[in-house]
């Protein structure tokens, strides 16, 4: 009993000493929460909803913030205010990936998502060029969607009205578009080896989506094969779950608002009409249906947090120095739902991005795919996967629930690092 008493002060007196360090000498990290030995500020956060602490601990120590992950100090970035000033009119300061265990054994340094410095760079370089070179942005890309979404509504139409859930049709089609992109190849949603990758995709993105905390750090700066693999994976994951996963609660919300979806068909009437397939070029026509889809991904939120961040040189960031290295979480809630920006921010409201005309209005505030240098390489596909495929299935079906809409629950399943909606089923009636 002795000994463990021993140790156990040994270790505190340990981990007081790392912190009297880390504040006095070449850094001075914002003030935070209290922490504990070993296990840091664990016990006073709630993984399944950690937007939810975060916003709860700013309140007391404002939106810049230290807290520990274990031994590790991690400054959190709390509100628009310091997401903008540290993200973007810092961005090449705060573009260093923070530590992520799982990725970094994973996908060992690798890749765009988990890599750093030369390797990091030399990646997303190479990422953005190759897809704008196979046509991501271009009339090529939108054809290769439009046919997806096709192929999605004969998938839909075999259902004839029955209830279903729609998650793995919804899966297939964004998984199918970067197949194209990538393999120039289409594949049919019963091809054995098409369900294979699908089930390897959902199986690592289950397990990213669990909480973090753990302690090691591994930087890779060699441009080899095994970075090309990687960084098919991760935009197969990046280009693929996201996308599915908002379509998915896009169509739960929908049916939880019948007067939105309403609106939106009426708009879909008047621009497109029923046979002609619907283009971005009508989506300048569509303000209505641009700020569903917008508040859609703000009121969902998939993306609670970004992955971590992390300083790339030793950074003055307001009255702190941030020792280089420093791990950064940025919580892309606290923009998504500040109520000056989005009155009613818990309220699914398609007026959060419309003005007094009824015309689309942009918002610094939203921040769905991230923001500065890390943003997602795969905005402008997922853009407009998420544009075409609601507008064809709007355009084709009524969405029938199997309850009343005010017994729809789109309480988020999970809220840590990634929210998705809880399953339902779903009546997709031709029109």
């Amino acid at each position: 009993m002795a000994l463990v008493l021993v140790l156990v002060l040994c270790v505190s007196c340990l981990f007081l000493f790392s912190l009297w360090k880390q504040n006095n000498g070449k850094g001075k990290l914002p003030p935070g929460p209290t922490p504990l030995p070993l296990i840091g500020n664990s016990l006073q956060l709630n993984f399944k909803n950690i937007s939810k602490s975060l916003n709860d601990i700013s309140k007391v120590y404002g939106p810049v913030f230290t807290l520990y992950f274990g031994m590790t100090p991690t400054v959190v970035l709390h509100g628009y205010e310091a997401l903008k000033e540290a993200l973007i009119d810092h961005g090449e300061e705060f573009a260093g990936r923070g530590c992520f265990p799982l990725g970094e054994k994973t996908n060992k340094g690798h890749g765009i998502l988990f890599s750093n410095g030369k390797t990091w760079k030399e990646m997303r370089h190479f990422s953005l060029t190759t897809l704008r070179n196979f046509g991501m942005g271009k009339k090529s890309m939108e054809e290769c969607i439009q046919q997806e979404a096709h192929t999605l509504v004969e998938e839909l139409r075999k259902t004839n009205g029955s209830p279903c859930d729609p998650i793995f049709i919804l899966t297939c089609a964004p998984f199918n578009v970067i197949c194209s992109i990538i393999f120039h190849h289409h594949f049919d949603y019963t091809d054995k080896d098409f369900l294979i990758l699908i089930e390897r995709l959902n199986e690592n993105m289950h397990i990213l989506g669990s909480p973090w905390i753990q302690e090691k750090h591994n930087k890779q700066t060699e441009f080899t094969i095994e970075n090309l693999i990687v960084m098919i994976s991760d935009i197969f994951g990046a280009g693929t779950e996201t996308t599915s996963t908002t379509l998915r609660y896009g169509l739960l919300i929908l049916m939880k608002h019948p007067e939105v979806t309403a609106k939106v068909q009426e708009e879909i009437d008047c621009v497109i009409g029923r046979h002609r397939s619907p283009s971005m070029q009508d989506r300048v026509n569509m303000p209505y249906m641009d700020a569903v889809v917008h508040e859609i991904q703000r009121y969902s939120d998939l993306t609670p947090t970004s992955l971590p961040h992390s300083v790339t040189c030793d950074v003055r960031f307001r009255n702190y120095l941030l020792p280089k290295g420093t791990s950064i979480l940025a919580s892309m809630t606290s923009a998504h739902h500040d109520n000056k920006e989005f009155p009613n921010p818990e309220t699914f409201d398609p007026g959060h991005f419309l003005d007094e005309r009824g015309n689309f209005k942009k918002s610094d505030y939203f921040m769905a795919f991230s923001a500065g240098k890390r943003n997602c390489v795969g905005e402008g596909l997922a853009r407009m996967e998420l544009f075409l495929f609601l507008t064809t299935i709007l355009q084709r079906f009524t969405l029938k629930p199997l309850v009343n809409p005010e017994d729809i629950d789109i309480t988020p399943v999970n809220r840590g690092v990634s929210s998705v909606p809880p399953s339902f089923q779903v009546c997709f009636i031709p029109i």
